[in-house]
């Protein structure tokens, strides 16, 4: 048998919850709404959307495609925050490609289009993982998440009130060698794009001591780390640059898998961050991927699939309930994105 093939299935018995409804409002901070991850509800009827999230129990949603160009933004405006103004909440972008025709006027250039994209109705500015992998500048070098010339974009966000939802790494072991250590190896086998070895990559922790320069150095304007703050394995780490950064939250799309195989010091994690952490999914507006999110975040339940399909699609591991106090869940779900989203 090939190890492709391999699927066991646990014979642990263990109580299943399911939580249908979250136990409070919740916000979506981190979500698609166009394809490949937002299932194309663009093409869809608006109020079949409302519906699934009105039975999902999200009262708002911010779709972060605009991010993906402007042209991507007008269309979410024209169709989803014209037809819902307060349910949506859509987020704008930066043109990377620009920066090698505009040359040195480029910083500034997109710090306008930020002004452009607020008037016309965007509440948040979205940076890609291109940001520190990819861009590059007018020049041909690859631009650090921390380099200076683009201030003026960050200040300009602060300026405006808009927050920026950054993601400028994936799990660490993208970046590691592809052989039989590499815990996400069969992952990286179905998408072999998503490997950043380095080299020729720059290395994952350099990555991140650049996100943390970047938000040290402009206060006044609010980051969202995406994905736990872009390193889910460590939580101690995330938690120090919270300490650091007043000015810094986090949201918890997609990385249900990191959570929950360390659900002691997620716990504790969750406590302790009360505050600053962002509820979010990344999943597109799926029904069974909320309740999975709600399992989690609620129950205590044990060694659960935490994918919707039949086998863990990240790692070959499984998840624990974190069964977080009300008092936190109610932060976690709503009143830190109503503070930090303006809402």
């Amino acid at each position: 048998m090939k190890l492709t093939d391999f699927k066991p299935q646990s014979k642990l018995v263990t109580k299943t919850t399911l939580v249908n409804k979250p136990k409070f409002p919740v916000i979506d901070a981190h979500n698609h709404l166009a394809e490949p991850f937002g299932g194309g509800w663009d093409h869809k009827p608006i109020q079949e959307l409302l519906d699934l999230l009105d039975e999902a129990g999200v009262t708002h949603y911010a779709d972060l495609d605009g991010g993906w160009g402007e042209k991507i933004l007008e269309h979410h405006l024209d169709y989803f925050k014209n037809a819902a103004p307060d349910r949506f909440q859509i987020f704008g972008g930066v043109d990377w490609s620009k920066w090698n025709e505009m040359g040195e006027a480029f910083p500034e250039w997109a710090a306008k289009r930020l002004h452009a994209q607020k008037e016309r109705g965007a509440q948040g500015l979205k940076i890609w993982k291109p940001f520190g992998l990819h861009v590059k500048d007018h020049q041909g070098h690859l631009v650090n998440v921390d380099d200076e010339r683009l201030i003026p974009i960050w200040e300009t966000a602060g300026e405006l009130g808009l927050p920026v939802l950054i993601h400028v790494a994936d799990p660490v072991a993208f970046f590691d060698p592809i052989d039989e250590t590499n815990e996400r190896w069969e992952e990286i086998g179905e998408h072999p794009d998503w490997a950043f070895t380095s080299p020729p990559f720059p290395p994952f922790i350099h990555i991140l001591n650049r996100l943390k320069n970047l938000v040290m150095r402009h206060r006044n304007t609010t980051f969202i780390g995406a994905h736990v703050g872009c390193y889910g394995e460590n939580l101690g780490w995330v938690g120090q640059m919270l300490d650091e950064c007043p000015n810094y939250y986090i949201d918890i799309s997609a990385r249900l898998g990191e959570l929950g195989r360390q659900p002691y010091t997620a716990r504790k994690f969750f406590i302790q961050y009360q505050d600053r952490i962002l509820f979010g999914s990344d999943m597109g507006p799926d029904l069974e991927a909320y309740r999975l999110s709600y399992r989690f975040l609620e129950t205590d339940d044990e060694y659960f699939n935490y994918n919707t399909g039949d086998v863990p699609q990240q790692g070959r591991w499984y998840a624990y309930g974190l069964y977080l106090p009300d008092d936190v869940l109610k932060k976690v779900y709503s009143e830190n994105a109503k503070k930090v989203l303006g809402l």
